[in-house]
């Protein structure tokens, strides 16, 4: 399958006011032409942070290095100016908040219009009528009055949609959601879910979502990578880290995530807090909160290891899981 996206030794640090703080270390992943890649950790773990270096869109106190290859294009470190040309066109994210996202005092169509003018060089009017026609598309009813309406007059679902919409105007090769379900009650989650899906398969666009949420990355995602104190601890295929996980945290996250088909009166939460990024502890990341833990882990900082085809993880333990597969 051909890659359209190539990440290799990725790092992002912020300078603070008399040290750094490294949010993303040693990020190498590959995706593929209309795969969809689920990124998951929780708050604190560096996915958002890694998108952002990607798009250009870190703080003024941000720096990233190493590479993001789209093609022959390394867009880490690329000059604003020249990052637009392909920003919206051909690598395009959405955001956690619709309504920070939309400017509140432009109509919907206006705000749509805008990306076709600047990087298909429509007129006003084609641009209006192909931003009602994917208003539509992602499914928003009459879509020609809500493309006439401001932000605030719109649900959450919809505001969700119109970035959706504006994301795909330009049908981009690299679509990237950041936790675009949050915000939402369940019964929309599940349609945007499907939406993606749907979205994807048309236009053959590569999607990496970016989630807390272990339900969301089950229904749509054929790849994952978990992410815990700025490093990448576990990659592979949904289905291989959800029956067979094989870092202690993946194990955790399952465990804490609500299953229909287990019955049970309380969930088993990982012990302990995420790390602060600026005093990790020795060796590995996790090992305060790991019921695995022995006396290599407290010295040493496990690098990725190759465990099977398409698999990695960052850990030395070889033993059991104790608490066996999850269903």
């Amino acid at each position: 399958m051909k890659t359209v996206l190539s990440v290799q030794d990725m790092s992002v640090t912020f300078a603070l006011h008399q040290s750094e703080v490294h949010a993303v270390r040693e990020m190498n992943f590959a995706l593929a032409e209309g795969e969809t890649l689920a990124v998951v950790g929780e708050s604190g773990s560096g996915k958002s942070q890694a998108f952002l270096a990607i798009m250009g869109l870190l703080a003024k106190n941000g720096r990233a290095g190493g590479k993001a290859m789209m093609g022959d294009i390394n867009l880490i470190g690329m000059a604003p100016g020249q990052l637009d040309t392909h920003r919206g066109k051909d690598i395009a994210m959405i955001f956690q908040d619709p309504m920070t996202s939309l400017n509140p005092t432009l109509k919907i169509k206006t705000q749509l219009s805008e990306v076709l003018v600047k990087h298909r060089g429509f007129d006003r009017d084609k641009a209006s009528r192909t931003a009602v026609d994917m208003l539509e598309r992602v499914g928003i009813p009459e879509p020609a009055k809500r493309a006439n309406s401001y932000p605030h007059e719109l649900s959450g679902g919809m505001r969700q949609r119109v970035m959706i919409a504006m994301a795909l105007l330009c049908q981009p090769k690299i679509l990237i959601a950041d936790e675009p379900t949050t915000a939402l009650d369940v019964t929309v989650q599940a349609q945007m879910l499907d939406l993606f899906k749907t979205l994807t398969n048309d236009f053959g666009t590569s999607l990496v979502l970016i989630t807390h949420d272990l339900g969301v990355v089950a229904g749509i995602a054929d790849r994952m990578m978990v992410m815990y104190g700025g490093r990448a601890v576990e990659k592979g295929a949904v289905d291989d880290l959800f029956y067979d996980p094989r870092h202690p945290y993946t194990l955790g996250l399952l465990h804490s995530t609500p299953h229909i088909a287990k019955r049970t009166t309380r969930l088993e939460p990982i012990q302990g807090l995420p790390p602060s990024l600026e005093h990790l502890p020795k060796g590995c990341s996790f090992n305060p909160r790991c019921a695995f833990c022995f006396d290599r882990c407290l010295e040493e900082r496990p690098p990725l290891f190759e465990i099977g085809k398409g698999r990695e993880k960052a850990c030395f333990y070889e033993g059991p899981m104790a608490y066996g597969q999850v269903a």
